[in-house]
């Protein structure tokens, strides 16, 4: 336990003993929908060279869908997650995303046929959109507010563990495959890169009933005893009966006009209008190239293959580094600092990454200030633009906000994923690079001009600072 207060921004002064063993527990279980959200979303980079064999793609229009079509699935899963999430409550949204995540990769790893591949793509994008939404938001909703940056970020570090074991796993199987037949991983290799998924989404279809419902889902559902017993649980009594108060209160001042109604007034338009931006910006930086596209980008560089797949290996070991720096100071720092120090640094690393390949300098170089710029990413727009989202939107509309704001995300990761090959072609990497750089720089000016700074305030207390101005 540790004890701890409301800061004065808040309700009255209230000494606290907050179960951290526990909170930290049922995030953790909440946090698997972030692995499964890495490992599936990632897992199709180091698969591409052996699926594209198989199915004999090779226009690259061909390429781009197969390696963006899951893309659209996450939209629809975004788009659905408000709404299921607000009328079944988070946690059966997470089950229901389980069971997606364990029959796709399943279906998609055992296709037979390019068009079976992409709707398995697309129904695990579809688990990826609701996990994406629900996860962070609901450990964001069970989180005491100074600990909130932390348990959020830790669903970005579940990703990143989900991202690097992607990579571990495309990585021994190919080499294994090497070992065993040249055919091998072009047969049944990239099968098993898919597959692995099922055990983790095991684990959270079987662990999700364990944990406690939402305690703000419950409040707006008018189940005040079984949210006190939620709050009760995370901090003891007098937490329990604060919180309640403030939970109910916040429901109460909201209740003014639909959902989308209230959504196209201010401050909500306005606070939406940031949501959407953050979630634009996070992709718009071009860093996920890296892992959809490590390939090219690294052969371009002059990496062989094995060096690209071992290449693809230490780019997930950086991004699992710095996430772990970003749960250390997103509580400390702030979340506004944090995203103008990753859009300095990565819109630096993209500049610098389009003069060495138009200047044609030594590999190495490339895979520096790639690295960097991961580092840079991982440690600031990677977790913080999800504990600003989730943080940002007043109780009664958070989720249906959540949804609009991620939804807005899948589609610019749509956009970056699909266009990539033809931008690579048509104005080389040293192009695409010079783009996301200058597109971190108007962030940049985006983040330091219109991103409030929310770090230690109760998800209440935000709102109300929120009302006020």
């Amino acid at each position: 336990m540790q004890n701890l207060s409301h800061t004065a921004a808040g309700p009255p002064s209230v000494v606290v003993e907050l179960r951290l063993g526990y909170v930290w527990t049922v995030a953790s279980v909440a946090a698997l929908g972030g692995l499964l959200f890495g490992y599936d979303w990632v897992v199709i980079g180091g698969a591409k060279p052996f699926y594209q064999a198989y199915f004999h793609l090779q226009d690259p229009a061909l390429v781009g869908w197969a390696n963006s079509c899951a893309l659209l699935g996450c939209f629809l899963g975004s788009f659905l997650a408000g709404r299921c999430s607000d009328l079944l409550g988070r946690k059966r949204v997470l089950a229901i995303a389980a069971v997606l995540f364990l029959g796709s990769s399943v279906l998609t790893g055992w296709s037979h046929s390019f068009s079976a591949f992409v709707v398995w793509r697309i129904v695990g994008g579809t688990a990826i959109g609701l996990a994406s939404n629900v996860s962070p938001t609901y450990i964001a909703e069970i989180s005491p507010a100074a600990w909130r940056g932390r348990l959020v970020t830790m669903n970005q570090f579940a990703l990143v563990v989900g991202i690097v074991a992607a990579q571990l796993v495309n990585w021994r199987v190919s080499v294994w495959g090497d070992h065993l037949d040249a055919s091998w991983n072009d047969l049944y290799g990239w099968r098993w890169m898919f597959t692995v998924v099922a055990v983790p989404a095991f684990l959270l279809l079987v662990f999700t009933p364990l944990i406690p419902e939402s305690p703000r889902w419950l409040v707006k559902k008018g189940r005040d005893i079984r949210a006190l017993k939620v709050l009760t649980a995370i901090g003891g009594p007098r937490y329990g009966e604060s919180e309640l108060t403030s939970i109910r209160e916040s429901f109460l001042l909201e209740r003014r006009g639909g959902t989308w109604q209230r959504l196209h007034r201010k401050p909500l338009s306005k606070l939406l209008a940031i949501g959407i931006g953050l979630a634009v910006l996070q992709q718009g930086c071009g860093i996920n190239i890296f892992f959809n596209y490590a390939q090219e980008v690294y052969r371009r560089a002059g990496f062989t293959l094995n060096q690209v797949m071992s290449d693809i290996v230490i780019t997930g070991s950086v991004f699992l580094a710095f996430t772990v720096v970003a749960i250390m100071l997103v509580d400390r720092l702030g979340r506004r600092r944090l995203m103008l120090i990753g859009c300095a640094g990565i819109g630096t690393m993209n500049l610098l990454a389009s003069l060495a390949y138009r200047a044609h300098w030594p590999g190495i170089w490339i895979l520096f200030l790639t690295l960097t710029a991961i580092a840079f990413y991982a440690m600031s727009l990677a977790p913080v633009t999800w504990v600003l989202i989730t943080e940002l939107f007043p109780n009664s509309v958070r989720a249906l906000a959540v949804s609009i704001s991620v939804g807005a995300l899948w589609i610019a990761s749509f956009v970056l994923t699909y266009t990539f090959p033809f931008i690579n072609q048509s104005f080389g990497t040293s192009g695409a690079f010079l783009l996301y750089g200058s597109i971190c720089l108007i962030g940049f000016a985006f983040v330091f001009f219109c991103v409030p700074e929310t770090k230690c305030r109760s998800l209440e207390q935000i709102e109300t600072l929120e009302q006020l101005r």
